[in-house]
This record gives C-alpha cells, structure tokens and sequence, in this order.
C-alpha cells in the first residue's frame, strides 16, 4: 500500500504572514498523523520563509509516524538532518531562490558529490531518496551515489494529466520500472492531486511513498483538514 506524507510547508507560510504562532505547524502535524497520514515531510529553505529549523526540531521530539526532510543538502541542511536523524532525507537540487522545487538531480553529472553526502546520512541510519526527473539513466545513476529510494519529480504528469493520462504517465511508468530493476525503492511528488493520484498509484502499484503538500492544503480550505486528509487517503486505498 502506498504511504501518504503530508508536506506542511503550506502551514508554515501562512503562520509566518503574521508572524506568532497561528497556526501552529507542530500541532497540525499531529492533528494531520491522527487523521490519518502515514507521515509527515518538511522542506526547510535557507531563507526559512515557510518551515523553519527549529520547526523540524520541534517536530521531531513529538512526531509518532514516519519523518521525511527534504531539501537541498547545503552545509546548514546536512547538519541539521544529522541532529533531528528522520527516518528519511529526500536530496533536492533546488536553488536558494526557487519558488518550489522545479528539477530532479541529474545523478550522473553530480555522482560523487550524492555519493559521499549518502554515505554521511547513511552512517546515521538515514534513509536516503534522491529527487529525480523520470529518466532511467538517471534512476540508476541515483543506484550507483547509494540511494535507498528514488522520488520522482511528478509535475510533468501532473501538468499533462488532463491532456492525457496514459501518454502523461508513460515516462514515470519506465522510470518506476527502472527503479524496481535497481532495486530502489519509490516515491513520487509535486502537484499530485485528487484528480490525478489514483490513477498514478493504480498503474505504479509499487510506489512506496506520495509526498503531497500544496494541493492538499488547498482541499482543505474548502474540505476540512480531517476530510481532505481521508479523501487522499481513499484515493491511494482504492
């Protein structure tokens, strides 16, 4: 069955509009684990404009589901996941500037660099996903850095769902097949939806992990953060 973790980044913008601590992103994150979620995933910037670091250390003391971090592996980023110890970190190459993240890692040209980062989170006991566009060579050069798990970078299908679904989902149905050969594990996000998920987890039944953060919380302002939780949750049971 594939596992839901819930990106709270969304959360953490609208407390920082004001300032204060409404709303409080510790304590939706439990709220969002007793609705139902199998995890929760942060993505801490540099500029802390939304998930801040001492976020995640807050969250790490009380959270009872899987913990995911996910960001770009600076300095700064390193040793606070080394610190916190999550169950997993997911390594994205996103630019201190970037609105969201808007590309995978390309494994083959920056494979040193992955390699010794993994094993530095890997002496921890850290599982590490490596962000990826879904390309083969590029799933197994995320095999050969020493990736546990691979995420793929779903805004493409995402974006050409409605056009499409078969032809939307043809380059991530080869990449997933790929990472199954490898013998990687799989995860997927960016702009997975209500719309759009059922029919990525049906055709990629091994997916492990959906990290779903900004359509969620959009649902919720119409739906409830109880319902809309159990919503996405139906769409992956199905």
């Amino acid at each position: 069955m594939t596992k839901l973790s819930v990106n709270i980044n969304k959360i953490a913008v609208v407390r920082n509009s004001r300032g204060g601590n409404r709303p409080d992103v510790v304590r939706a994150a439990l709220d969002i684990e007793g609705f139902g979620a199998d995890g929760i995933t942060v993505h801490p910037r540099p500029d802390a404009r939304h998930i801040r670091y001492d976020d995640v250390r807050a969250l790490k003391s009380v959270l009872r589901t899987e913990f995911n971090i996910e960001g770009n592996p600076i300095e700064s980023f390193v040793d606070l996941v080394l610190e916190v110890v999550p169950a997993q970190v997911t390594l994205v190459p996103d630019a201190p500037d970037a609105i969201t993240s808007d590309a995978g890692w390309n494994t083959l040209a920056h494979r040193e660099f992955l390699t010794g980062i993994t094993a530095r989170f890997h002496e921890r006991g850290i599982r590490v996903s490596v962000f990826v566009d879904p390309v083969p060579e590029l799933i197994a050069g995320a095999k050969a850095c020493g990736a546990d798990r691979v995420e793929l970078y779903t805004e493409g299908y995402a974006r050409q769902y409605a056009a499409g679904p078969e032809k939307a989902l043809a380059p991530y149905l080869a990449a997933a097949e790929e990472a199954r050969r490898q013998g990687l594990g799989l995860n997927a996000g960016h702009d997975l939806s209500l719309e759009n998920l059922r029919y990525f987890v049906e055709r990629i039944p091994w997916t492990d992990e959906v990290s779903i953060g900004h359509a969620l919380i959009c649902d919720a302002l119409y739906y409830g953060l109880e319902n809309t939780v159990q919503l996405y949750r139906r769409e992956l049971n199905f």
